[in-house]
């Protein structure tokens, strides 16, 4: 009997020194990679920086509209990529500002706007009727007596700016009764 016992405590060994060999080390592996991840995440944590993201965006009219974002910076590859149709602007640790030129005029402008004369006799637009409202852009001086008696009366009393199309047709219209400076 004692003769089995060696056996069974033989096989018994074999078997420990089998698994310790192949299959511990490879649970311990696993585990120092879990770990290893674990303080990679944390260093991933700390490196991750805040900043505040300005977004102008500039309209035809000349409208600059602002757009205040909070960005988490995990990456700076990632981050310029997220960015890279925008111009950089100015940049400091908190801050970043970036500008985009837009081809169309702007919101204000398609709800609001009316291009009109000025009581110096300019060629402007206005967010509203003109004589009611502030000149939100200036072009050029118009010299009204060239102007057809029609075209005068339009412009007293504001055309609409509903588009880009409608905002160039207008200043080209125009642009032929310009005071050459």
């Amino acid at each position: 009997m004692t003769m089995k016992i060696r056996i069974v405590f033989m096989v018994m060994l074999l078997l420990g020194a089998f698994y310790f060999t192949f299959f511990y080390t490879e649970e311990k592996q696993a585990a120092d990679r879990g770990e290893i991840q674990q303080i990679k995440d944390q260093a991933d944590v700390a490196s991750a920086h805040t900043v505040t993201v300005k977004l102008e965006r500039v309209y035809l009219d000349g409208e600059i509209s602002e757009e205040i974002v909070q960005e988490t910076i995990w990456s700076m590859e990632d981050f310029w990529a997220a960015y890279a149709d925008w111009q950089l602007i100015d940049m400091t640790e908190e801050e970043v500002i970036f500008q985009k030129q837009v081809d169309d005029i702007s919101p204000l402008l398609k709800t609001n706007g009316y291009f009109g004369i000025s009581e110096n006799g300019v060629l402007s637009i206005f967010n509203g009727k003109p004589g009611q409202a502030e000149i939100i852009q200036s072009f050029f001086q118009i010299d009204v007596e060239k102007l057809e008696s029609n075209s005068h009366e339009t412009l007293i009393k504001g055309i609409p700016v509903k588009s880009k199309q409608k905002f160039e047709e207008v200043l080209e219209s125009f642009k032929q009764y310009s005071v050459p400076e």
